[in-house]
């Protein structure tokens, strides 16, 4: 099949505080992407606004792009989330929703967080052989393995993983649909956290990690790289972390400026960056949130 007759499925997750990260991230997708594959993101939403989401259709060109809106409790199908104990958004979760978010029979797709931009071609990206694995994945470098004191698998001895296995970052997937359905993957995966809830303190990623160990493809580094890093040519930077549009952003400030620069190229070039106490909020909002359905 030739790449102009390619559809390339990414799957994303945002909600309205975060939609302006969505749309820098699908204006970096589109200003590297030279390959004649079409692009169809599958954006799951909680709580977009329908002027937000006009926003985002005139963010991209729409004959390399289409975009198809899907509600949170839609994806999950019924399924019900863990309650854990950190201030993740329930959103984190729809990572391992996808296959129920694209259209039957897709054999790939791609997941990236909206705290990202792309510097690459993802053409090269999708077309990474992941040969007998399910996920594509990048070790994540402030981690790398499950025996870290300071955010690895804490229970890892009592899960009979080796101190050393490695640890990704769940933020960029590459996902082989059919496998992943194949083996009960979003079932499992939820039953893990759910039964190890004290220790997931990155409760989606802990739990992909688990289930997942030592069964993952491992990409270059660069296709998913740290915003406190220096790298000069990494393929995608991802803004753990203080975000690019909070005031209080203290990564490379040569990332936040590529950043800036595709902001400029959206419809919210002239927003201004948002303050501590707006964050703070946020994260207080995403905790009450996991209270109330407890009750």
């Amino acid at each position: 099949m030739s790449a102009s007759n390619t559809t390339i499925p990414i799957v994303v997750v945002t909600d309205e505080h975060y939609v302006i990260l969505l749309g820098v991230l699908l204006k970096s997708i589109e200003a590297n992407h030279k390959t004649g594959e079409k692009i169809h993101v599958y954006v799951v939403e909680d709580g977009v606004k329908k002027s937000s989401q006009k926003k985002i259709h005139a963010t991209v060109n729409p004959d390399m792009f289409t975009i198809s809106w899907v509600k949170m409790e839609d994806a999950v199908a019924g399924v019900k989330l863990p309650i854990d104990h950190t201030s993740f958004p329930l959103t984190t979760y729809m990572r391992l929703f996808i296959p129920n978010i694209v259209p039957p029979g897709t054999k790939k797709a791609l997941f990236l967080d909206v705290d990202m931009i792309v510097l690459e071609d993802i053409s090269k990206l999708w077309n990474e052989d992941l040969g007998n694995y399910v996920i594509g994945a990048v070790q994540d470098p402030r981690l790398l393995t499950v025996d870290n004191e300071w955010g690895g698998i804490f229970n890892y001895k009592e899960l009979g993983l080796e101190p050393k296995t490695k640890y990704f970052n769940a933020g960029l997937l590459v996902v082989n649909i059919p496998l992943w359905t194949e083996q009960s993957l979003t079932q499992r995966i939820i039953d893990c956290v759910n039964n190890n809830i004290k220790f997931a303190n990155y409760p989606d990623q802990y739990g992909l990690n688990v289930v997942l160990a030592n069964q993952w493809h491992e990409l270059d580094t660069r296709w998913n790289y740290f915003a406190s890093g220096d790298l000069k040519d990494p393929y995608l930077i991802h803004f753990v972390s203080r975000k690019p549009i909070y005031t209080t952003y203290t990564n490379n400030p040569y990332y936040k400026e590529l950043f800036d620069n595709y902001q400029k190229l959206t419809p919210w070039k002239n927003v201004k960056p948002i303050g501590e106490l707006n964050r703070y909020i946020k994260k207080l909002d995403n905790v009450w949130v996991k209270i109330k359905k407890l009750f």
